[in-house]
């Protein structure tokens, strides 16, 4: 696997020299002192990752970002110091296409290869994604029963690009919006709390971070917090789990649209919006042969085409949208929850 680095402080190219040299599948095909280069470098040899630091003159690793996904697409990581402290950059990165963030690894001769694992996992990762496995539902799913006690439900998928497009999708939304909301992004649980602050200062409806044995309420985001599998139980209570343990994506989204056919007793309506890989796509394929409504962003707003392509070619979408049109969809299908007070009082 060919990686390109992109760093003005030598000791960090040194740390993650040392780091990937723990790997022999690992090349490092090039070195960039900042963006500027880096989007150079990136389109004369284009390599199968990136490691972007954020802060670095003449251009910042968002805005490189940015460039790079634009004009030599490519996975891309943030590798940043204090990436807590930098969380607003990590997203406004992920916006752009870039697939996950982790610290800078310090390392000594004593502790090397405990301070490169976080790195080198979230590497390991990428490097199955560029596999695109698509993973199949492990077993058969009941048909739901709907019932009007249940309110609407909305889930929502999204990946590398997600927290940009979440931000648009969401922050167009009204407060008074006739259903539950349930997000899968897939991001490290590191970053999860501050994902959902960050959308929910960006939003009319209040978001936050789904919690284990919580039913989805009408009017509020619930986004999936853990790297455990985010699901609904045969109650249409939100849990928490590892299984299935071998999924690449964590948390899938193809397991959280999956119960939403199996457990969900209402309405619900599928989003898959940009992303790498494939997570997703087969989720909402079921969630359209249950009959629910099925939208997919299209390529020209999608920053990464992957998961809304595999569910344009799975047949999984019933409608392909751009960004800026899915909302107001959601809002048509779903109306307003003071508009279906005044329905319920007239009847």
């Amino acid at each position: 696997m060919k990686i390109g680095i992109v760093n003005d402080s030598a000791l960090a190219v040194t740390a993650l020299r040392r780091a990937l040299a723990l790997d022999p599948t690992l090349e490092i095909a090039w070195v960039a002192g900042d963006g500027e280069q880096a989007v150079q470098l990136a389109a004369v040899q284009t390599p199968d990752l990136i490691l972007m630091d954020l802060l670095m003159p003449v251009m910042d690793g968002v805005e490189a970002t940015r460039r790079i996904m634009a004009e030599s697409p490519c996975a891309i990581v943030v590798v940043t110091m204090d990436i807590g402290r930098n969380a607003n950059q990590v997203f406004d990165a992920m916006g752009y296409g870039a697939v996950d963030a982790v610290d800078t690894p310090t390392l000594t001769e004593s502790d090397s290869q405990l301070a490169a694992g976080p790195l080198l996992r979230k590497i390991r990762n990428v490097a199955r994604l560029f596999g695109d496995r698509a993973q199949a539902a492990s077993h058969p799913l009941a048909a739901a029963t709907p019932a009007s006690t249940a309110p609407r439900l909305v889930a929502i998928g999204a990946s590398a690009g997600g927290p940009a497009a979440l931000a648009a999708l969401l922050g167009t939304l009204p407060a008074d919006f006739g259903a539950a909301v349930v997000a899968v992004q897939h991001v490290d649980e590191a970053f999860a709390q501050g994902m959902a602050e960050w959308l929910d200062a960006q939003c009319a409806l209040p978001v936050r971070l789904a919690r284990a044995g919580e039913t989805p309420q009408t009017g509020c985001v619930a986004l999936a917090g853990t790297n455990d599998h985010l699901r609904l139980t045969n109650a249409g209570r939100m849990v928490y789990t590892p299984e299935p343990g071998d999924y690449l994506y964590r948390p899938s989204i193809d397991v959280f649209f999956e119960s939403v056919v199996e457990h969900w007793r209402g309405e619900a309506i599928g989003v898959l919006l940009t992303g790498m890989g494939r997570d997703g796509a087969q989720g909402l394929k079921t969630m359209r042969e249950r009959g629910f409504l099925t939208i997919a962003q299209d390529q020209a707003t999608s920053a990464v085409y992957g998961m809304p392509k595999a569910a344009a070619a799975l047949g999984a979408a019933s409608e392909i949208l751009p960004l800026r049109q899915i909302a107001p969809r959601l809002v048509r299908a779903c109306g307003t929850s003071r508009a279906q007070d005044k329905k319920a009082g007239g009847q």
